[in-house]
């Protein structure tokens, strides 16, 4: 390893976050529309949906942090696609560098912009009314899951930002993972959907994300379901990073 292999990744992690800074339309996509679901389902139609709760809002914060999560990876696949259609890191490269501060860089910046928009969501979802009774260490695992998924997804927008040949090849590969979370328990309990849908929202990872986090707010028993969380993400993370480096090392 670059004997200067943090420093170089600090310096890769400021660029991209000064990006994100100056890019007013990522600031308003991944934290607005969000924002905007959240109070479109709580206050246009959370009085039709039966969730067997009181409080619709805290039912359905699980599925929109996850949402948030799946906009804001969009922008990790982008910006890598910009840099490498421009030959930004052909010039990296040619620098003293640990060559691979430069992918990461963007993978480390994904996490911590997305981690400022679920903050801001959750805000306003205080607002709202959303409570929680969960404690410190009930908090620190809902913490690392959405880690664990921004991390995934992040290393599958590295896969499509390093293979696309267009930017709206680029920017198509989020929209299954923005429309997953609309058939799980993100929204409406998964019994009340036709047996073929249920079927499918009942196996998918986002329905025992969802559960998982939603349990741990409430205070609830986890059970197994954190587990096969845990088990998607990290399953998903390994392989995406496996062909994520493959894409990458064919650029260099």
């Amino acid at each position: 390893m670059n004997k200067h292999f943090f420093s170089d990744m600090g310096v890769m992690v400021g660029r991209s976050m000064r990006h994100i800074s100056r890019s007013l339309d990522t600031i308003i996509t991944v934290t607005i529309t969000p924002i905007a679901l959240l109070l479109l389902f709580v206050y246009v139609f959370g009085g039709a949906i039966k969730t067997g709760t009181d409080n619709y809002v805290n039912y359905l914060m699980p599925g929109i942090l996850l949402i948030a999560v799946a906009s804001g990876i969009s922008y990790t696949a982008y910006r890598l696609f910009l840099d490498k259609s421009k030959g930004i890191f052909e010039r990296f490269h040619s620098m003293p560098i640990a060559r691979s501060t430069v992918l990461w860089g963007h993978v480390l910046t994904s996490l911590v912009s997305n981690a400022l928009s679920v903050l801001i969501i959750i805000l306003v979802a205080l607002i709202m009314g959303f409570r929680s009774p969960a404690g410190v260490l009930s908090w620190l695992a809902v913490a690392g899951i959405i880690a664990l998924f921004t991390l995934a997804l992040t290393w599958i927008a590295a896969i499509a930002g390093l293979s696309a040949k267009s930017v709206d090849g680029v920017s198509a590969f989020s929209y299954p993972l923005i429309f997953l979370p609309f058939i799980s328990s993100a929204f409406v309990p998964t019994n009340s959907m036709p047996s073929a849908v249920r079927a499918f929202a009942e196996n998918q990872p986002v329905t025992s994300i969802v559960e998982s986090i939603r349990a741990l707010l409430s205070n609830q028993p986890v059970g197994n379901e954190i587990w096969i969380a845990l088990a998607w993400c990290v399953g998903i993370m390994i392989v995406a990073y496996f062909f994520a480096m493959r894409a990458y090392k064919a650029r260099i």
